[in-house]
Formats: structure tokens, sequence, C-alpha cells
């Protein structure tokens, strides 16, 4: 049996091979409760290896046409998908991107197992389910080792905003990229800066140090 041409076990391998890739790869976004989760995941890696099976059946049967010219009109086209997945909050956190990127590559082990390249899929698949969720810790680490981190703050009327970023500068903090927060709660006195600390120190001393100034009434790591 040759499993690299369409026939019936291929494409029934294929396909089943795409489901569970594809679940593997929704798995880690399902449990988070993102808004593309494992299902979303199967679809995609699923609906791109049958776009890919019917080029190849195209090319095959009739012996016209590009073998790749559909799979190529997957990898651009679902982009449109991704973006739907990544979202601004109302504190500019951009939420989504890890989704949107696994997205895309469920298209691409979809293509790989559609045109019959059985070890690059499963290969891929085992590399990008280990990048999504084995290496999600080392990135956290890396997260917050930074000098440099995004946080919401709320500062109470005994302060102006010239004197808080005096006094964060003075503490050894650096503060820039200061915007006001438009249409909170209260009387509008929150912004979203960038706090950077002159000397290596971890998120929470740096926030800490924030939080002591007077006039500080509430502050967040975004």
């Amino acid at each position: 049996m040759e499993i690299r041409e369409v026939t019936y076990w291929a494409i029934a391998l294929r396909i089943l091979i795409a489901i569970l890739a594809g679940g593997l790869l929704g798995l880690e976004r399902g449990m988070k409760n993102r808004p593309a989760g494992m299902r979303t995941y199967m679809l995609v890696c699923v609906g791109s290896c049958l776009i890919m099976l019917t080029n190849q059946y195209v090319y095959q049967v009739y012996g016209s046409g590009d073998p790749v010219r559909l799979g190529a009109q997957v990898i651009s086209g679902i982009g449109f998908l991704g973006a739907g997945t990544i979202v601004v909050t109302r504190r500019n956190q951009i939420k989504g991107l890890t989704t949107a990127a696994g997205l895309w590559t469920a298209a691409g082990i979809g293509l790989a197992l559609g045109i019959g390249f059985y070890e690059a899929a499963v290969i891929g698949s085992v590399a990008i389910f280990t990048v999504i969720t084995l290496l999600q810790r080392m990135d956290n680490n890396l997260h917050r080792k930074s000098k440099q981190l995004e946080a919401y703050i709320e500062l109470s009327e005994r302060i102006t905003l010239g004197d808080f970023l005096r006094t964060v500068r003075d503490s050894g903090i650096e503060i820039y990229n200061v915007q006001r927060e438009q249409g909170n709660e209260g009387n509008g006195r929150a912004y979203i800066a960038t706090l950077k600390a002159k000397k290596r120190s971890n998120h929470a001393d740096i926030l800490e140090q924030v939080e002591d100034i007077p006039g500080v009434a509430y502050l967040e790591e975004l």
C-alpha cells in the first residue's frame, strides 16, 4: 500500500493523524481557556489536510495544475483566523499571539499531512507541542528576570503626576512611555507606564518599591 498516493487508506490515515496532531496542539490552549481551543486546532489541521489532499488529487488524477498552489493559499489565508484571536485589552495588554501562531503552525502540519509528508508532520507536532507547553516556564522566568516591566498605576489626589515621576526616578527606577488610561472608574488618575530598574532586580522588588511611594493608590504589573 502506497501511503503517499491519494488512496482511501492514505486519506483516512492523513485525516486521522491531522485530528490527533491538531488536538495535541490545541489541548494546552483549551486548558487555559483561550479563544481557540482543541476543536479549533483540529478543524484547522484537518481542513488544511483536506485542501492539500484535494490539490494532490487534482494533480494526480487530471495531470494538470500546481500541486502546491492551494496550500500556498492556506498559508496566507489562515491569517484572518489568527487575527481574530489577538485581542488588545483595555489596559493595552496584547493577548492571543501564541494562539494565533499555534493556528498557523497547525495549518502547516495539516498541509504536510495532506501531501503525505508524515515524518515532518509528526516531528513538527512534537516540536510545536514542546514549545507551547514545556518551554512556557522558561519564557516566564526570562520575563520575570528582565529589568523592564509594564505597569498599571493609579494615583490619588494628594500627589501630582510630576511629583510621582520625580519620586520614582529618585528611587533609582526609570519610568517612561507614560500614557493616561482613558475611561477608567473614579477620577481618571490612572496610567500605563514602563518601569526599568537601574540595578538588577526582580519585578516584585520593583513593584514593591513603587507601591511604597505616598500617593500610589493601586499598582499592577501587566
